[in-house]
């Protein structure tokens, strides 16, 4: 797999959850802030891998306008990410943060595989790729043996992460 395909796995996997969410109803607070937390957990692994790895190694001039505004976005996801982590499952206003999560991460999801990973194709062969991947891989293994890497997000919500 290359690291195209893993973020785009990664996306599916990220749209199912909410997608579940959706499907608790009203009256599952409890089942909801698990799946919240699957959530949260998936997209900070996400950005992680994006922000260490997928990002640097892309940056080109024909892409960095690009990889910049997806910074942004990160920052953003992150922020509503944090506010739900400090926000019960049961609130009234937890379900409208989902619904703004969602919306951001759709966004953004959208601007990655209508622009940049189309780009990033033409740029790159399939061994590079793959190669990116292998270290993406890695990354999210370290995250997941730390276990709940969601627990990371509040402290990356100051600013976007540099584009090394």
């Amino acid at each position: 797999m290359d690291a195209i395909e893993m973020l785009k796995s990664q996306h599916r996997e990220v749209e199912a959850l909410f997608k579940k969410y959706e499907e608790k109803g009203d009256n599952a607070a409890k089942g909801k802030q698990r799946i919240f937390e699957s959530i949260a957990d998936a997209l900070a692994v996400h950005a992680t891998i994006e922000e260490k790895h997928f990002y640097p190694a892309v940056k080109e001039k024909r892409t960095e306008d690009i990889l910049l505004e997806a910074l942004e976005e990160h920052v953003g996801i992150k922020r509503v990410i944090a506010d739900l982590l400090k926000t019960d499952s049961s609130n009234e206003t937890f379900d409208a943060k989902i619904k703004v999560l969602k919306e951001q991460v759709a966004h953004h999801v959208e601007e990655e595989e209508g622009d940049l990973f189309p780009k990033v194709k033409k740029i790159f062969a399939k061994d590079e790729l793959t190669a990116i991947a292998s270290k993406m891989e890695a990354t999210i293994k370290t995250l997941q043996l730390k276990g709940n890497p969601r627990k990371a997000v509040p402290a990356e919500t100051r600013e976007a992460a540099p584009l090394k």
